[in-house]
């Protein structure tokens, strides 16, 4: 077995993921164990991002139905929660806010943020993190007290009917 990488020349295999090059003696690289392939005239590519991506995802995270985590202001915040997202190994897609998948909003507007139901759990659990506190609940508009409305209603009709007694005995 002879050191991969070296004398371009002498090595007619390549290793498809690290780029690495090996003799024909050679069948798997020793680094990644991908079974090489042959060099060819053309270069062999480093890894892509792709790959390097995909390379981070958890296989327990990633299956069942996409379920909505996390909802993003524009593709800016969906995006860097994106990418907290799989760096915990939670695979994830961006989905345009529905109502907002107009002309209009096709760059901009709000995203959904979509994972797997295997990494749900995890995703929230990330997301909320250690510091941000208890989920905040939606506020809903005070009911007006009926009493209180019909005080403010005979009030309103004694101030006008007071008015009006005043202006009838300055004009009289």
């Amino acid at each position: 077995m002879s050191s991969p990488g070296s004398g371009e020349g002498s090595r007619p295999l390549a290793c498809p993921s690290c780029a690495l090059r090996y003799p024909l003696a050679e069948r798997f690289c020793s680094r990644c164990r991908m079974p090489l392939v042959y060099a060819g005239a053309e270069q062999v590519e480093a890894p892509s991002e792709k790959r390097e991506h995909a390379r981070k995802i958890n296989p327990g995270y990633a299956s069942g139905e996409l379920v909505r985590v996390a909802g993003a202001r524009n593709l800016a915040e969906a995006e860097l929660i994106q990418g907290l997202l799989i760096e915990e190994g939670v695979p994830s897609l961006l989905r345009r806010t529905r109502g907002f998948d107009v002309p209009d909003f096709l760059a901009a507007g709000p995203r959904d943020v979509l994972v797997p139901e295997s990494g749900a759990d995890a995703a929230r659990e990330m997301l909320s993190g250690p510091d941000a506190g208890p989920p905040e609940e939606p506020r809903q508009a005070e009911r007006p007290r009926p009493l209180r409305v019909l005080a403010a209603v005979f009030g309103g009709g004694v101030l006008a009917t007071l008015i009006a007694w005043g202006l009838i005995r300055l004009a009289g």
